[in-house]
């Protein structure tokens, strides 16, 4: 290679450049020559393209997410908002929390295992980066038909990557969603997301400031494995009709990070660093640019230091490559020696690449010559902003009209019990234990609650016993047929999960999964589902921390429907008053809270008994789910209440087999005055939970109740070896049972 340096770049202003190769458009290069006052290097082009990716950029979701933070105001936990690797919130006893949701579809579906285990990494490396101990990791995830060739490929090989990366690490997995649809064949979603723990005085943020200071890379080596990789990748659409760029996915090594993780934990407890970032999206392009523009604004990188594994690679390669487990830190100069020693210590390959500067520019030089000299502001947060028009679908008003009320319904006991057993047994509703019995939820010994728990729940003080939960929820159907109202579903369902396990909701991150942002149809979804949820954390009182926006998950034409996914945190002041879903004691009282209404539109049912899609989905009545999570919190702190399990997707059967096989107890169940059984059973209304009451408690739980004004309804007890529904049928557990947990392994086998 000839080396393109900042001298010869403006001496030869009319190069031909690989600017469109590398996914930018004209006027964006134009405007980095603009910037630059002359043509790019090679190695400028090279960090531009990756930093101003959509991935990296958020070029054209950037409009609409300034709404979390100008809408919503920060609550009195908040200590470290959007802008940071994660969001930080305090849980009380000098014990901070930091957690966030991320993104690895596309290199998920090209290379299944590597591309989820590396999600894992990623994700990992962003909590450890705040200065803390990562504690758990959750997986939302969403594949094609669950009977598709396909999916027998996709699905085993993100799990294993998942639960590989996660295990070898030692870090449970305590939550997450499956969720099967055609809608998902070519674009899979796998979202990953972790918590993290530390004390107050332990955060530490991405900046370089400190002129003197001095900047390690250590971790591994760079190779040539994810050169572009997520932030090329993930920022285009699957087209099968002409060639796409598919950059190597990137490969992980979790012992590697392990290593990575506990060198890192030493280096923070002797306070040792000034600055850090890990090395995600964009590798050292971001690394450096986000430090330097984060901070006093000047950097000298001496890239030709950087430690290796093929020493063909060239300057824009190791700029370009997402190789995993690596961290930049910025330290200052007489604790060099020391952090250099714990490096050693841990086996972990460190070097000095360069130092923060006096000045205001990113300079970077290779063997002497330099290849780099730019503003870095310019390039980690001053990039392309697009207002992309966006309009409401045509077929948007068709589709909602498609009213799923209209549908054929049971009309006897047996049709009755013949749709539960075909709902409980669908492969969305069905056990997937087949796929959480390979991630290890109980390892360090602190998990308190996991799937198929609503929320998953980790304990952070042993002696206190303080915890924290996180649920994450999202459905793609309600959001597609109204994006505002099924954004505003997936908040309150995953904020009614955390309330259900006694938690209380503190704050959320998101994973914003949408199709090419270049059609007005998927930017109106897009804008509307923002809007829908920054307005539901306003009412809630729950800030966004942060969080992750994934687009152009479309094949062709065809793009994903649009899921947003959200990640509530709740905090519980001792774990052993958790609430599990179980009814596990015979004459536990069960109670409805919440009202049922008729309401079937994206619900389990119209999908799995008519394969249908349409109408509206249910209401939001947020101040309802504000006062439902706040009767379950209490009634859990105050032992009125044995079990709880949130109502969604699949209505209150789905709920109540679940609990019933969870606890090994049937229950009786008597329909309610003024409901039919079939509404009863299937609806979908929100705001609603399952209780089982212990019979000491009923007048006191009532009453609470009754003072607070939430509906409550006694519907039956905890009895029996079967889901009895009187009047209409019975389904005894083991039938229950055995359809509920032969699903998956018979898809996959």
């Amino acid at each position: 290679m000839s080396l393109d340096t900042v001298k010869h770049a403006s001496e030869t202003p009319d190069s031909e450049q690989p600017w469109k190769e590398l996914g930018l458009k004209e006027d964006e290069y134009a405007r980095i020559r603009e910037i630059l006052g002359r043509r790019p290097t090679g190695a400028e082009l090279a960090m531009y393209s990756v930093m101003w990716s959509e991935h990296c950029s958020y070029k054209s979701s950037k409009v609409h997410l300034k709404q979390f933070g100008e809408k919503v105001p920060a609550n009195d936990a908040m200590l470290v908002g959007i802008g940071e690797n994660a969001g930080v919130v305090d849980v009380g006893q000098g014990y901070a929390v930091t957690f966030k949701v991320e993104s690895h579809n596309h290199p998920s579906y090209i290379e299944p295992y590597q591309g989820a285990a590396t999600g894992i990494g990623g994700i990992v490396r962003d909590i450890l980066a705040m200065g803390a101990r990562p504690v758990a990791v959750v997986d939302p995830l969403r594949f094609g038909a669950a009977d598709h060739p396909d999916t027998k490929r996709v699905l085993p090989g993100v799990v294993a990557g998942i639960g590989g990366y996660g295990n070898c690490l030692g870090l449970p997995n305590i939550g997450g969603e499956v969720v099967f649809d055609e809608c998902y064949q070519g674009n899979p979603l796998v979202n990953a997301g972790c918590i993290g723990v530390m004390k107050h005085e332990d955060i530490h943020l991405a900046k370089a400031s400190g002129p003197g200071n001095k900047v390690i890379l250590y971790g591994a080596r760079t190779g040539g494995d994810g050169i572009g990789g997520v932030s090329v990748l993930a920022s285009e659409t699957f087209d099968d009709t002409k060639p796409t760029k598919r950059p190597a996915v990137q490969v992980g090594d979790p012992f590697q990070e392990k290593l990575l993780i506990e060198c890192t934990l030493e280096i923070f407890k002797e306070k040792l660093v000034a600055g850090i970032q890990d090395l995600g999206g964009a590798g050292l392009s971001c690394a450096t640019s986000e430090l330097a523009s984060a901070g006093s604004g000047g950097m000298r990188v001496e890239l030709d230091r950087v430690h290796l594994r093929d020493a063909t690679l060239s300057p824009e390669e190791i700029l370009m490559s997402e190789s995993q487990e690596r961290m930049c830190a910025i330290v200052e100069p007489e604790h060099v020696d020391r952090f250099l020693e714990i490096c050693e210590k841990w086996d972990v390959i460190a070097v000095v690449i360069g130092e923060v500067t006096e000045g205001e520019r990113l300079e970077i030089f290779w063997h002497g010559e330099q290849i780099v000299d730019v503003p870095p502001r310019s390039v980690a947060h001053e990039g392309p902003t697009y207002h992309r028009p966006y309009a409401r679908p045509e077929w948007q008003d068709a589709l909602q009209a498609d009213d799923a009320g209209k549908l054929p319904r049971p009309q006897t006991g047996e049709e009755l019990k013949d749709q539960v057993l075909k709902l409980v047994s669908s492969p969305n509703q069905a056990s997937k234990s087949w796929i959480t019995d390979q991630y290890d939820r109980f390892v360090q010994g602190n998990t308190v609650l996991a799937q198929p728990e609503d929320a998953g729940m980790v304990r952070i003080d042993e002696e206190t016993n303080l915890g924290v939960a996180m649920a994450t929820d999202g459905n793609g159907r309600y959001a597609k047929l109204d994006p505002y109202t099924g954004a505003q579903l997936a908040l309150a369902e995953a904020y009614r999960n955390v309330a259900a396990s006694g938690a209380k909701p503190l704050a959320i991150s998101d994973c914003l999964n949408f199709g090419s942002p270049e059609d007005p149809a998927v930017m109106w979804q897009f804008a509307e589902a923002t809007r829908g949820l920054a307005d539901g954390c306003l009412q809630l009182g729950t800030p966004v921390t942060g969080g992750n926006v994934s687009l152009y998950n479309q094949t062709g034409e065809v793009a994903i429907h649009p899921t947003p996914v959200v990640a509530v945190l709740g905090v519980i002041d001792d774990v052993n008053r958790r609430t599990p879903i179980a009814f596990a004691e015979e004459g536990q009282l069960l109670y409805l809270l919440g009202d049922t209404r008729e309401e079937f539109g994206g619900s389990a049912w119209s999908e799995v008994v008519h394969q249908h899609l349409g109408g509206l989905p249910p209401a939001v009545d947020l101040d309802r789910e504000k006062l439902l999570g706040e009767i379950l919190i209490s009634a859990s702190r105050d032992g009125m209440i044995d079990a709880a399990h949130d109502l969604s997707d699949g209505g209150l059967v789905q709920a109540v087999v679940e609990s019933c096989l969870r606890g090994g107890h049937g229950a009786r169940l008597v329909v309610p005055e003024g409901l039919d059984a079939f509404t009863f059973l299937f609806s979908e209304s929100a705001g609603r939970a399952v209780v089982a009451v212990p019979r000491s408690e009923e007048l006191r739980f009532t009453d609470m109740c009754g003072a607070r004004g939430l509906p409550a309804a006694r519907i039956g007890v905890v009895d029996g070896d079967a889901v009895d529904v009187q009047g209409e049928f019975a389904l005894s557990l083991t039938e229950l049972r055995t359809a509920h947990e032969a699903t998956i392994p018979g898809l996959l086998a």
